[in-house]
């Protein structure tokens, strides 16, 4: 395959039927939520909290967005770059009752073409890393207006002693993965004050995540099973899967709130 045709079979395997396309609940949202808001009446000069601009940057398929319309007041800019997510995020949007809040905008993260100083809250669960973990932080501080606030999760090492496996299965797959120490002191050095942190649960991944996502290998697999480069493709989610089970003490993502100095 074609690179072209590796990324249509990525969107085969990440349909935008999933519930979710990468680790995370909604609990866990709203707990990022309440640590942001309930730190903004202390803190001069933020963002009005009831009329929030806020961006959410790698939306996906959009189940984040719909906790935040739900949970936020204000108008929300949802940002993807594969049209069939941001069209299930607007049957969601529709389903929930919140598509007046919500505006889809196709996108490349690392090309957004937005205006300095025009949000107040930007949320980006488990896509920073796109744009690498600095880099990201930097396009964020320049988007939000002061006081405005940032929220993300990022894959960190949770323990310093992961097992050689473990450690030679990210030098493959994500060699930039470091611990949190490392992320607290880059999110300070860019300009942020932390407002707390914390790791989703196992379940996150196991049960919101990773089990949907098995059930829709499956399907594959009887699709392409003649097909080498598909079922290679298939075989490397599995793998995926496998190392969290093995390894869930030893790495995970970890949830920064943060507002802009």
């Amino acid at each position: 395959m074609d690179p072209k045709e590796q990324m249509q079979f990525f969107h085969e395997m990440f349909d935008s039927s999933l519930p979710r396309l990468g680790p995370g609940d909604h609990a866990s949202t709203r707990k990022a939520m309440d640590i942001w808001l309930s730190a903004m009446p202390r803190r001069e000069g933020g963002p009005n909290p009831t009329k929030l601009r806020i961006l959410d940057l790698g939306c996906g398929n959009g189940t984040q967005t719909i906790q935040l319309a739900n949970h936020l007041d204000g108008t929300i800019l949802a940002v993807d770059n594969h049209q069939p997510y941001l069209d299930e995020l607007k049957r969601r949007a529709e389903a929930a009752g919140v598509s007046e809040k919500i505006r889809t905008y196709l996108r490349d993260m690392c090309d957004l073409g937005l205006e300095d100083g025009s949000f107040d809250l930007i949320w980006s669960e488990g896509a920073i890393f796109v744009m690498g973990f600095r880099k990201g932080l930097e396009t964020c501080h320049g988007l939000l207006a002061a006081g405005g606030g940032l929220a993300l999760s990022e894959l960190v090492w949770l323990r310093p002693d992961p097992p050689a496996e473990c450690r030679q299965y990210f030098a493959d797959v994500y060699p930039v993965i470091v611990d949190n120490d490392t992320n607290l002191a880059t999110i300070r050095d860019c300009g942020f004050e932390v407002l707390g942190h914390f790791s989703p649960p196992e379940s996150a991944w196991l049960e919101c995540c990773y089990a949907p996502m098995e059930d829709r290998l499956q399907s594959l697999e009887k699709m392409y099973a003649l097909d080498p480069e598909r079922m290679k493709m298939i075989e490397s989610i599995h793998m995926e899967i496998e190392n969290y089970r093995k390894y869930s003490s030893y790495y995970g993502y970890m949830f920064y709130i943060m507002q802009r100095r």
